[in-house]
């Protein structure tokens, strides 16, 4: 039972970093309907910044400074490269997101060097007890961050101006242009949001192991989570990640006792399965907005 609850809660944290980059995709294609490739690159961007600015202030203030000059980032990267392309075909701006995250990556990458950064957080590999298992202390402070963001988030949706202006331009742009609500606000708010929760993403994944080249990789798993939960789906995103952490870390500790075939790195590909599975069943996704179209 304890190596059972240690095993759910290890999926909840590793879940909730995917959950983080998930929102930051879903959040970009309900303003552009485009999926921004240049996630991983902002995801590292925030942990490297932390890793820096850790050396000369607190972690908890140099986490905040980080997120938002990754939210900087993001937003002049929608002004500056993004911004010219509205109108182009949706698949020209995919591309162009790509690219993004190639040069920031390389960018990133030379700062980082070969050898792993550490972060300096408080955490570290310190473990806690919960109903008698061993749970590393990290993967609480990831859950519980994430539950905090998601709810600011939802809020900030639902009652604020600003979300609400959000809300009506990812409905419906000319209608909300009608309205007075400024698009291109909105395109350079929810590339600022998808930075910086990205960013916060990198932060936690970092945390503890340290911040290398290749953690970009762990990014390519919110693309099954948005595939599960839902392109336009904030909840769906929430959801489906928290939901593949689990289940892959179910799989990874337990895949031996069902069946050889699922032992090793068996874990490693099973959010692609559930992936194609959805695609199968809800090409939309479990929480996604089904389109339908008049021929």
């Amino acid at each position: 039972m304890t190596e059972f609850v240690a095993t759910v809660v290890r999926g909840l944290g590793n879940g909730s970093i995917y959950a983080l980059l998930a929102l930051g995709f879903v959040i970009v294609y309900k303003s552009m309907r485009v999926i921004s490739f240049a996630q991983p690159a902002f995801m590292m961007a925030g942990a490297l910044l932390v890793g820096y600015l850790v050396m000369s202030m607190n972690f908890f203030l140099a986490v905040l400074v980080a997120l938002l000059l990754t939210a900087l980032l993001g937003a002049g990267v929608e002004r500056l490269a993004l911004r010219p392309m509205i109108g182009k075909p949706v698949f020209v701006i995919a591309i162009i997101t790509l690219g993004v995250d190639i040069v920031i990556r390389t960018v990133v990458n030379a700062f980082i060097g070969l050898d792993i950064r550490q972060m300096g957080d408080p955490w570290g590999l310190k473990q806690v007890d919960v109903l008698g298992a061993k749970i590393d202390q990290r993967h609480l402070a990831t859950l519980v961050t994430t539950l905090i963001v998601v709810a600011a988030l939802f809020a900030f949706y639902r009652w604020s101006r600003t979300g609400l202006a959000m809300r009506a331009a990812s409905s419906d742009q000319e209608v909300a242009l009608a309205q007075g609500v400024s698009v291109g606000r909105v395109f350079s708010l929810s590339w600022a949001l998808a930075a910086a929760l990205a960013g916060l993403a990198g932060v936690f994944l970092s945390t503890g192991i340290g911040l290398e080249q290749n953690l970009w990789l762990t990014a390519l798993k919110a693309l099954p989570v948005i595939i599960l939960g839902g392109l336009d789906s904030l909840g769906g995103a929430v959801v489906a990640g928290l939901s593949i952490g689990i289940v892959e870390a179910l799989v990874g500790s337990y895949g031996d006792n069902l069946h050889p075939v699922f032992g090793g790195d068996f874990f490693l590909v099973v959010p692609y399965l559930l992936m194609l599975l959805v695609l199968l069943v809800r090409p939309y996704g479990l929480f996604g907005t089904r389109e339908v179209e008049r021929i």
